[in-house]
């Protein structure tokens, strides 16, 4: 026992070094993005309280090292008080995808932020195949290629990062410039066998379209990716050729007259368990070619177990009941048998006193308010007590009685049946997974998207041209009654409101520190956020969301349980109760909003698991936008002509 203890220590005092050094060297750099970290709560206040004396002799702790999951992917010996890096056990592609980090990428001779980091990798298109290294980029045509050669590559022009395109950045000689780079011979031939000769000393500007004029000339020279053949050429001589749908096709051209800044903004907000998080995961899913990225796989993984933690807090509160009954029935079995020595009344379903200081402390956290979303390495070091917990019989207990407990919730019950597998250390969460988690790493994230065109679809230009517009897609996690707080989103176009169905029976304890029904809340904060000035002729989308949920809790549970709607009385059996009653949840919210702004409410139900049903939502707020601005248009040559 005294080993292991020793072992702990030494694993305990490694992490702790190794995490202060990391925050020291890198609080400065760390940026709120989609993923940003959430597990910002050090080791040393998660791990202070932690009863190390109950450890067990398991196969972990004879291997003493804890994988480190972070920037360097590093592992350290719990045996080691300098942590010396072991070699990595996972393939050399692997590592390299997951060692990916600010820093690591260098664009035009500056090193990359998280932030710039993001954009690039989350842009319409992104550079294929990346790896740690110094590129270079012209923000103008789009090309990319290595520092010192040819372009490889043609990605999203416009793009806000790195540094200056220098003039020798692809080593080029022919004192032809494109955009001030010095072009190499390859590039040159093809643009000769296009363009004729070009004199040494001629500078070129290229627009991202192709087309190309002669720096100080007003008219165009040409269009490189206006000709069929060019395409051909181009891949002949191994350079590389634009996106779909950023070239000409015979005569063909399809404009990309929007600028990249011209963004039509979105904000979806709404109370804790209202949807936002699935919706706007769902829409991660639904237009990113790449929904997630590594880091922020990890940050997911970790918010699904830290929740599992949660949810196990919830079931111990029960614990002592049914230690109780056990007890009750042990004793009454026993009566009449006053002979039975005392380790044979020991109750079944209890704890042994390794879990028992384990389950303690797990409640003991929560209710010090220190139970947040838990580092790697405090997964990674108590994942052997977590194993063992789950497979006890007297949690297992717990488990099948879980249904007596109201705050177990449905998302709990998918991830108490698969939290063994969770906490495994080669566990990568699913799709599902990640729809099912509660929360979101960041309380503030944006996504930048445009509406894929329909497929075996013939459009024409004009209609294709609706689904070129970008938008920002930008959910905001808390409420906040300040109004400054909401002045960044001044310039968006839409609101969408979450508001959940079944929330018309629950309770939620409000900034005054009283019980008010949930439903209710949720209307006190919709008129809070439909009258703030920040948000003055705003369009507002109110989302009513788990609609297949609130179809079957309506059946049994009345909808007048929340005193707002006390006037439901549907009239009739034809039509199913539960359209009847979102049609008049809908109409109590179209009436609030009216009577508090003057303007139309559009009201719609969600089903957030389904992705058909997330993409009709969001189609729904882009048309209201057209709405808007047809209407916009009528009225102004309604004036005009007046």
């Amino acid at each position: 026992m005294s080993t292991i203890y020793d072992n702990w220590e030494r694993l305990v005092a490694a992490t702790l070094r190794r995490e202060q050094l990391w925050q020291m060297f890198h609080a400065h750099s760390r940026t709120p993005s989609i993923s940003s970290t959430a597990s910002d709560s050090s080791s040393s206040s998660q791990l202070s309280d932690f009863p190390f004396e109950f450890s067990s002799s398991s196969s972990w702790y004879q291997q003493n090292s804890v994988p480190e999951i972070g920037v360097y992917g590093r592992r350290y010996n719990a045996n080691d008080s300098e942590a010396k890096p072991r070699k990595a056990e996972k393939s050399q592609k692997i590592k390299e995808l997951k060692e990916l980090a600010p820093g690591d990428i260098f664009v035009n001779g500056k090193p990359l932020s998280n932030r710039e980091l993001n954009m690039l990798l989350r842009c319409r298109y992104p550079p294929k195949k990346l790896r740690p290294g110094n590129y270079w980029y012209d923000k103008v045509s789009g090309f990319w290629g290595k520092q010192g050669q040819k372009p490889s590559q043609i990605i999203s022009t416009h793009l806000d990062l790195g540094g200056l395109l220098e003039r020798h950045a692809s080593n080029g000689d022919t004192l032809v410039y494109i955009n001030n780079r010095e072009i190499t011979k390859v590039e040159l031939r093809v643009l000769q066998l296009d363009d004729g000769k070009l004199c040494p000393g001629t500078h070129l500007w290229m627009n991202e379209d192709g087309t190309y004029q002669e720096e100080g000339q007003y008219s165009m020279r040409g269009n490189i990716w206006g000709k069929m053949a060019m395409k051909l050429l181009w891949s002949i001589f191994s350079l590389p050729f634009p996106p779909k749908f950023s070239y000409t096709t015979g005569e063909l051209f399809i404009t990309n007259h929007l600028e990249q800044s011209a963004f039509q903004k979105i904000l979806l907000i709404g109370y804790s368990g209202s949807g936002t998080s699935t919706i706007f995961k769902q829409a991660m899913f639904l237009y990113k070619t790449i929904p997630f990225l590594e880091h922020e796989l990890e940050q997911i993984k970790l918010l699904i177990q830290s929740n599992i933690y949660r949810y196990i807090r919830v079931l111990l509160e029960g614990h002592e009941k049914f230690e109780e009954e056990n007890l009750n029935e042990s004793r009454e079995r026993q009566l009449s048998d006053f002979a039975d020595h005392a380790s044979d009344r020991k109750i079944i379903h209890s704890f042994s006193p390794r879990l028992k200081a384990f389950s303690d402390w797990i409640l003991k956290s929560v209710e010090s308010g220190r139970m947040g979303v838990f580092s790697a390495s405090f997964i990674e070091a108590t994942a052997p007590f977590m194993e063992e917990l789950l497979r006890s019989p007297a949690f297992q207990r717990m488990v099948i009685r879980r249904s007596e407990s109201q705050r177990v919730n449905s998302f709990a019950d998918y991830f108490l049946e698969r939290a063994v597998h969770i906490f495994k250390p080669d566990y990568q969460p699913s799709h599902l997974d990640i729809l099912y988690a509660e929360g979101f790493p960041s309380p503030l994230s944006y996504m930048d998207f445009s509406f894929p065109p329909p497929r075996d679809v013939e459009v024409d230009i004009g209609y294709l041209q609706d689904f070129m517009i970008r938008y920002q897609f930008i959910r905001l996690n808390a409420f906040g009654d300040n109004e400054t707080s909401f002045e960044i989103f001044e310039d968006v176009r839409i609101v969408i409101f979450c508001v959940s169905l079944c929330d018309y029976d629950q309770f939620v304890t409000d900034e005054n520190g009283s019980l008010v029904n949930k439903m209710i809340y949720h209307r006190q904060c919709f008129e809070s956020k439909v009258t703030n000035p920040i948000f003055d002729q705003k369009g507002f989308l109110l989302l009513l969301t788990k609609y297949d949920l609130f179809e079957e809790k309506i059946e049994h549970v009345p909808l007048n349980q929340c005193d707002w709607f006390d006037d439901f009385h549907p009239v009739g059996k034809q039509g199913r109760i539960g359209e009847k009653g979102f049609y008049y949840i809908s109409i109590k919210f179209k009436r609030l909003y009216t009577a508090l702004t003057g303007r139309k409410l559009y009201v719609t139900k969600v089903n957030c698991l389904k992705q058909d049903s997330v993409d009709e939502a969001l189609k729904y707020a882009r048309n209201m936008l057209k709405w808007e601005e047809e209407t916009s248009d009528c009225s102004y040559t309604y004036y005009s002509s007046g």
